[in-house]
């Protein structure tokens, strides 16, 4: 019983993550997703990345990336660069726009995230978060002995 309340309560959460984040960058006038925020959230780091290696980081297939990628465009947030050295790969640069977005999109992200996790113990924190990575890491090795 123990492992289907685990999992149901992982879908809930996920779910509601993501109604709950969009809900608040609604209310602060940013028309992104949740999943186009980690798109984001990575060319604010790194700048320039190609689209394979965005599926990379966020772990999503390159056709799921694509379509994240066409939506930021259309709201000019990102353009698609030729890379100089292989012309076969697209870059991924922020605009203007996109750029001018980040400030304000964090803050809104760490906050929402501050009261996602506000009343909950530190130590309660860092223990969830090592077996968050535990069940990443039991997820990795089952993928990889269905691709053997």
């Amino acid at each position: 019983m123990l492992i289907k309340e685990i999992a149901v309560y992982v879908n809930i959460l996920n779910s509601r993550i993501k109604k709950c984040f969009i809900d608040r960058l609604q209310q602060n006038g940013i028309n992104v997703t949740p999943e186009q925020y980690l798109v984001l959230d990575i060319l604010w780091e790194k700048q320039s990345l190609s689209q394979q290696n965005i599926a990379d980081l966020i772990q999503k297939d390159k056709n799921s990336v694509t379509k994240i990628i066409d939506s930021l465009e259309k709201k000019n947030l990102v353009n698609r660069v030729v890379d100089q050295k292989d012309r076969r790969i697209n870059k991924i640069e922020l605009t203007k726009e996109g750029l001018a977005l980040e400030k304000i999109t964090t803050e809104v992200a760490i906050n929402f995230m501050n009261d996602t996790v506000k009343d909950i113990d530190g130590q309660d924190l860092d223990k969830l978060v090592e077996v968050m990575r535990k069940l990443k890491d039991n997820l990795d090795n089952i993928e990889a002995t269905l691709t053997v």
